[in-house]
């Protein structure tokens, strides 16, 4: 993986970048989406590689001696966070960098090959029988009014009112 090198001013606006956005976070607390944002893309103009073919690597998909920058900037991240009383989460805060400079978490992921009208479908045989299980423990819920607008979107997507599961 060929690496694009950055040199002189441009390192130092680069490194810059990354130590007010990472003070900032620990100024107004890690919560504050903007600040996040600002720090992943910090991250992402400071460690993100293009290849010769013009391929992005993500920073945080580096491996090996590609990563050391990132790994250093990791501890500075972690550091600054203990110095200011946050540091404990600090792997929950890294991941919310992550995740806002683009990385797919497992909870993120599109899983499996359902469509969307399969989704759907699953999501409507929840509301029916939450429903249902409303209605029958003697619950007053408004949408029991609705109930057969869903069975009827349930139905016109395929689904089998009377298969196993359903209430």
């Amino acid at each position: 993986m060929e690496q694009q090198t950055v040199i002189g001013s441009n390192f130092v606006s680069l490194q810059t970048a990354l130590d007010n956005a990472r003070s900032a976070i620990v100024k107004h607390g890690i919560k504050t989406g903007d600040l996040i944002k600002d720090y992943s893309v910090a991250m992402d103009n400071a460690f993100d590689v293009t290849l010769a073919n013009g391929e992005l690597v993500k920073w945080f998909n580096l491996t090996g001696k590609q990563k050391s920058g990132v790994k250093a900037e990791y501890d500075k991240f972690v550091s600054a966070l203990e110095e200011g009383g946050l540091g404990g989460n600090k792997y929950v805060y890294w991941q919310r960098v992550k995740e806002a400079s683009g990385y797919l978490t497992n909870g993120n992921k599109v899983k499996g090959s359902g469509s969307v009208d399969d989704k759907n479908l699953s999501d409507l045989r929840t509301i029916i029988n939450r429903i249902v299980e409303a209605k029958n423990g003697g619950i007053e819920c408004k949408s029991i009014d609705l109930i057969e607008d869903f069975r009827f979107c349930f139905t016109s997507l395929g689904g089998d009112l009377t298969a196993k599961g359903m209430k």
